[in-house]
C-alpha cells in the first residue's frame, strides 16, 4: 500500500515538462512491479497511460522452480516456470532454458490459460503441420564452449492470463577429478517473485564430500577442481545423511536483486562422490536391467609418455597463447619422475623440441621445456594434418622401440585456436589420416580454444582415436580450464580393461572394453539381465597397472521381489502403465549415446542408416529428444487429458523406498533438511555467557549455581572434556576489552570463538566465531553467521539462525547452543562474542570434565553447616560458602535465581584455573588433574 501511495504521489508530480520515460526507467529498475497495483495508478492518473504500458510489454514471472532427483548419478529434473500477463492486451510469453550438453529432453508441456500443448516426441523425418503457430518450441542449440544447449519456447498468452512452461530432461552425471557435478542454470532474465532450487540426491554406497558451489557465471564454470574455500550462495540449505541429501537454494527477491538485477543469476552446481574401494565396483539391478559403476582407488599411477601439440599460427597471438603457455608450465611441473614427453610446436612449419625421441622428467628437462614455450612466437598458417602426423610418428617410434606398450599409458594432446589452412585441409582426409597414422595404439586428446576453432574436426579425431575433445572459451579463465582438461587425463591408473558377465546371463551390454582409467573418473557400463530368474550376476573386471595384472571378481545379489521398483516415468503414449525405472533409463541412455557416436565416426552410408534408425527407436522407446528425434507441439482437449507420460519427478517416498529396498532398513520418513533455526531455542540453563558468568543447573536437587571467571586475553578455557568416552571436547577462547569506567574490574574477558570437537566415530569439528562457522566432518566448510542455514551429515547436525544462534547436534545425543552477540554501536569495553549453553548432555559421559563438564552429572545441597551465619554448598565431600545472587542469561531475556560461588569458583571447580587451560582450541588432551579423576 505505501508503494502504491508512494506512486501515485510520484506521478502526480511529474510535469509537463518533465519525462514521464524516466519514471518508467526507474519502476523497471526496481524489478519489483504488482500489475494490480499499476492498473490502479493508471486509472487513477489517466495521462500517464502511455508510459505504464510500456511497463507491460514482458509478461512477468511469477514462479519459476526446479526439482531435480538423482539416484545413482542418473538425474531426473524438472523445470516449472510460470509467467503472468496482467496487461490489456495479449502478450508473447518466452521460456529459455539452458540445460547440459550431455542431456536428453524426455518432456514438455505448455499450459495458456484453458489450452494445454503437450510435446510429443517424434523422428525427425516425419512431417507435421504446427498446432498453434503461435505457441511455437524451437530444438535445442549447442552453446557447446561453455557444454550447454539452449531450449526456447514461446507462446501467446491473452490478457490476465497465465501461462505454464514445464520441461523435463534427463542425464548421467560424468565423474570428473574425483567428483559427479550437477549444475542447474537459474536465468529468468528477471526477478522472480517464487524461485526455488531443489536437488535430492540418493546413493546407496553412500555420498562424500558433498559440496555447493557460488554461483558460477560464463566465465567462472568450474573445471572440476574443488576449492579451498566453498560459500553457497545466500539462501542455500544443505542437509545430508549417509546415502541421501537434500540441497534448496530459495532466494528471495532482495537476495536475487543482489546476485544479479537482470535476473541472470549463472549457475547453481552441486558436486559430491560416493564411497567406494578398491574392488570389481558398484553393481544395482533392478527389474531385469543392471548398471555397474567402476572407479577403483589408492592405485599407483601409470608412467606416461605424452606429447604436447601445440597451434603457434598467427591467430594465436595475444591472450590464447599467453594463457596456453602459462598453462603449460604448471602441466610440465605436474609431470612425474618416470613420465616422459616431447613438445612440438605448429604453424606453417613443425618445430619439434626434441628431434626423434620422448625424454626423461627431469629438473633441467623441465627448464628447457619451459624456456622452449617461452619463446614460442605467433606466426603463419595452420598445418593441422602435418602436426598430427610427425607428432604420432615421433610416439609410434618411441613405443616401438622402448617395448612400453602394456607398462605405460602414451597420449597427444593437441591444442589448436582454428582451421586447416595449410598442408592437407579437408577434414575427413585428416581424420583418416591420423587414425591410419595411430593405429590404436595411443589416444589423441583435442583442445580446441576460441570461437573460430573447427570443433566438429577436432571431436571427430578424439572419437575415432579413443579420446576426449573440449572447447575452452577465451577468456580470463582458460588457463585455469586447460589445467582442469589436463588433470582430468593426467593421472592414468589402468589400461586395457575389460569388464566381462556370464554370457548366458545378460544381453545388449554397453561398451565394455576401455583402453585407460584416469584417476577421478569412472567407468558405466549397463545392460539388459537375459536370465531374469538367476539370484546372483557374476562380474569380472582385468585391466593392466604398470607390471602388474589386476583381476576383480564379484558375485552380485540380483533382487527377484521387485522391492527395488520405484515408477519414475511411463514409457510412451502407447503404453502408459509401462513403469520404467532408473537402472533401465540409464541403460537407454547409454546405449543412445554410443549409437550416436558410431554414427558420427562411420564413413559408411548404409552402416550410418542402420545405426540411425536403431537410435530413433530407442529414443522413442524412452521420450528422449536427440539430433534423431524432435518434439511435436499437440494441443489436448483439456488438462484433464495431460497423458500420463508428463514426468514430475520422484517423490521423496519413492526416494525413501529405494533406500528401504537397495540397504534394507528403513529411511528416515521425513526431509532430510529442518527449516534453520528460530531466534528463541530452549536450552538448560547451564551454560558461559558475558564476561564470562557460568551457570549450572541441578535439577535433582532444584538449585542453580552460578560462578564468574576472571581469565586472561587468549586463554583458551576447556569447558567439555569427554574426549576417552563420547569424545566430545568444547575449548573456548578468549578475548579482552577494557572494563567500564568506575567498575571493579581492570579488564573484561569473553569468548572470542567456541571449538567444539568429536573424535567418534570418525574426526570432526566446528569452530564458531560471532562471523563464521567454520565446520569439517571429513569436508571443509565455511558459513557465515549472517544467513540462515542448515548442514547435516553422519555426525554433525548445524543450525544457523542468521546473527543470532548456532545449534549443535552430535549423533543426536549431544546437543549444544552457541548465542552470537553483535553490537550495533559497541562501547570500548563491548566486543561481539558468544555464549555457550548445553541443551542435551544425554550422550557425555559420568566422567565428564571441563568447566561445565564436571557438574553434569553431579549433585549439590544446601547447607550451612561449619559455616557463620552463611549457606554453603556441599559438593563432593567440600563445602563451598555461597551468596544468593540474580543473573540474566539468553541475551538478557531470561533473569535466573543462582547460588553465587565467590574467588574465581575456588572449592566449586576441582582444583585452579590453571588445570583448565588447553594448548590450542583443537587440544583435547586431559589435565593431570582429570586424569587422577579429582
Amino acid at each position: 500500500m505505501i508503494w502504491l501511495v508512494w506512486l501515485c504521489c510520484h506521478l502526480s508530480a511529474v510535469s509537463a515538462q518533465q519525462d514521464p520515460e524516466l519514471l518508467a526507467r526507474d519502476l523497471e529498475e526496481a524489478e519489483i512491479l504488482d500489475y494490480s497495483l499499476i492498473d490502479n495508478v493508471a486509472r487513477r492518473v489517466p495521462r500517464h497511460n502511455r508510459f505504464l504500458q510500456r511497463l507491460e510489454t514482458r509478461p512477468r514471472m511469477s514462479e519459476f522452480l526446479v526439482r531435480s532427483t538423482i539416484i545413482s548419478r542418473y538425474a531426473f529434473t524438472t523445470v516449472s516456470c510460470t509467467l503472468v500477463n496482467s496487461g490489456s492486451e495479449p502478450r508473447e510469453g518466452q521460456f529459455e532454458m539452458q540445460i547440459p550438453i550431455t542431456a536428453f529432453i524426455s518432456n514438455f508441456t505448455m499450459v495458456i490459460g484453458e489450452r494445454v500443448y503437450h510435446g510429443e516426441v517424434i523422428g525427425k523425418d516425419q512431417k507435421y503441420g504446427g498446432t498453434d503457430r503461435k505457441n511455437r518450441y524451437s530444438r535445442p542449440t549447442d552453446n557447446g564452449e561453455h557444454r550447454v544447449e539452449t531450449f526456447k519456447a514461446s507462446g501467446t498468452i491473452p490478457r490476465k492470463t497465465e501461462a505454464v512452461f514445464l520441461l523435463h530432461y534427463e542425464e548421467l552425471l560424468q565423474r570428473r577429478l574425483g567428483k559427479y557435478q550437477y549444475t542447474v542454470s537459474i536465468r529468468p532474465q528477471q526477478l522472480v517473485g517464487k524461485l526455488r532450487v531443489e536437488v535430492n540426491i540418493l546413493e546407496n554406497s553412500g555420498i562424500v564430500s558433498l559440496e555447493v558451489l557460488p554461483l558460477q557465471n560464463s566465465k567462472s564454470r568450474g573445471n572440476g577442481s574443488s576449492e579451498d574455500y566453498i560459500s553457497p550462495p545466500p539462501s542455500t540449505v544443505v542437509g545430508q545423511t549417509k546415502t541421501l541429501a537434500k540441497v534448496t537454494f530459495n532466494p528471495n527477491v532482495v537476495q536475487q536483486s543482489k546476485i544479479a538485477r537482470n535476473g541472470i543469476l549463472g549457475d547453481f552446481v552441486v558436486r559430491y562422490d560416493v564411497s567406494r574401494e578398491l574392488s570389481a565396483g558398484d553393481v544395482q539391478v533392478l527389474n531385469g536391467y543392471f548398471v555397474h559403476y567402476f572407479a577403483p582407488k589408492d592405485l599407483p599411477p601409470l608412467p606416461k609418455n605424452v606429447v604436447f601439440v601445440l597451434d603457434s599460427s598467427a591467430s594465436m597471438v595475444g591472450t590464447k597463447l599467453r594463457q596456453t603457455k602459462d598453462a603449460l608450465f604448471t602441466i610440465l611441473q605436474d609431470l612425474r619422475p618416470e613420465d616422459h614427453f616431447n613438445i612440438i610446436g605448429f604453424s606453417n612449419r613443425i618445430k619439434v623440441w626434441q628431434q626423434d625421441q620422448l625424454v626423461p622428467v627431469t629438473l633441467n628437462n623441465i627448464r628447457d621445456a619451459k624456456i622452449y614455450i617461452h619463446n614460442m612466437s605467433p606466426t603463419g598458417g595452420t598445418n593441422i594434418n602435418g602436426a598430427l602426423q610427425i607428432s604420432t610418428q615421433i610416439l609410434n617410434d618411441y613405443i616401438t622401440q622402448n617395448d612400453i606398450e602394456a607398462q605405460s599409458v602414451s597420449l597427444i594432446i593437441f591444442l589448436t585456436d582454428g582451421r586447416p589452412t595449410v598442408g592437407e585441409t579437408q577434414s575427413a582426409k585428416i581424420v583418416s589420416n591420423t587414425k591410419a597414422a595411430i593405429r590404436n595404439r595411443f589416444c589423441l586428446f583435442t583442445i580446441g580454444i576460441g570461437n573460430d576453432v573447427d570443433y566438429k574436426l577436432l571431436e571427430r579425431l578424439a572419437l575415432e582415436n579413443c579420446g576426449m575433445t573440449r572447447r575452452i572459451q577465451e577468456d580470463e579463465d582458460a588457463a585455469a580450464q586447460l589445467k582442469g582438461f589436463y588433470d582430468e587425463i593426467g593421472t592414468p591408473l589402468l589400461s586395457d580393461i575389460r569388464i566381462d558377465y556370464p554370457t548366458d546371463s545378460v544381453e545388449q551390454v554397453t561398451q565394455n572394453l576401455f583402453p585407460n582409467y584416469f584417476n577421478g573418473s569412472e567407468i558405466v557400463i549397463a545392460g539388459k539381465l537375459f536370465n531374469k530368474t538367476a539370484d546372483r550376476l557374476h562380474v569380472e573386471v582385468t585391466a593392466s597397472n604398470s607390471d602388474k595384472y589386476v583381476l576383480l571378481k564379484t558375485d552380485v545379489a540380483v533382487d527377484l521381489s521387485g522391492k527395488n521398483h520405484v515408477g519414475l516415468v511411463s514409457g510412451g503414449a502407447e503404453d502408459p502403465t509401462d513403469d520404467q525405472n532408473y537402472v533401465e533409463r540409464t541403460w537407454s541412455y547409454l546405449t543412445i549415446k554410443e549409437l550416436m557416436t558410431s554414427w558420427l565416426k562411420s564413413d559408411d552410408s548404409e552402416e550410418k542408416e542402420t545405426l540411425r534408425e536403431r537410435a530413433e527407436k530407442l529414443a522413442l522407446a524412452y521420450n528422449f529428444v536427440t539430433p534423431f528425434t524432435t518434439l511435436k507441439m499437440k494441443e489436448l482437449a483439456s488438462q484433464a487429458d495431460l497423458p500420463k507420460e508428463v514426468y514430475t519427478g520422484p517423490s521423496t517416498e519413492g526416494v525413501g523406498e529405494i533406500v528401504q529396498g537397495l540397504q534394507g532398513h528403513r529411511a528416515p520418513s521425513g526431509p532430510v533438511v529442518a527449516k534453520p533455526a528460530k531466534q528463541k531455542v530452549e536450552v538448560t540453563k547451564t551454560s558461559a555467557d558475558g564476561d564470562p558468568h557460568f551457570v549450572v543447573d541441578f535439577p535433582l536437587s532444584k538449585l542453580t549455581v552460578c560462578f564468574n571467571i576472571d581469565g586472561e586475553p587468549g586463554d583458551i578455557l576447556r569447558l567439555v572434556s569427554d574426549h576417552k568416552n563420547s569424545g566430545v571436547t568444547v575449548n573456548g577462547q578468549l578475548v579482552g576489552a577494557p572494563a567500564p569506567r568506575r567498575g571493579h574490574k581492570k579488564q573484561r574477558t569473553y569468548f572470542r570463538s567456541i571449538t567444539i570437537l568429536s573424535n567418534k566415530p570418525e574426526r570432526s569439528y566446528l569452530e564458531v566465531t560471532p562471523t563464521k562457522v567454520i565446520m569439517d566432518d571429513g569436508k571443509r566448510l565455511i558459513l557465515p553467521c549472517d544467513r540462515s542455514a542448515t548442514v547435516a551429515s553422519r555426525n554433525l547436525e548445524v543450525s544457523i539462525a542468521a546473527r543470532s544462534n548456532v545449534t549443535v547436534a552430535i549423533r543426536g545425543t549431544v546437543g549444544f547452543v552457541v548465542l552470537i552477540h553483535h553490537y550495533k554501536n559497541p562501547a570500548p569495553y563491548q566486543k561481539d562474542h558468544l555464549g555457550f549453553y548445553i541443551s542435551n548432555s544425554q550422550g557425555l559421559s559420568p566422567s565428564s570434565h571441563g568447566l561445565i563438564g564436571q557438574f553434569l552429572h553431579q549433585d549439590v545441597k544446601l547447607t550451612t553447616q561449619d559455616i557463620k551465619a552463611g549457606n554453603a554448598l556441599e559438593l563432593k565431600g567440600r563445602l563451598i560458602p555461597v551468596v544468593w545472587k540474580q543473573r540474566k542469561i539468553y541475551n538478557g531475556e531470561q533473569e535466573v535465581d543462582c547460588w553465587f560461588a565467590k574467588n574465581n569458583a575456588e572449592k566449586l571447580i576441582d582444583g585452579a584455573y590453571k588445570d583448565y587451560l588447553a594448548s590450542h582450541p583443537f587440544d583435547t588432551g586431559t589435565s593431570s588433574l582429570t586424569e587422577n579423576q579429582l
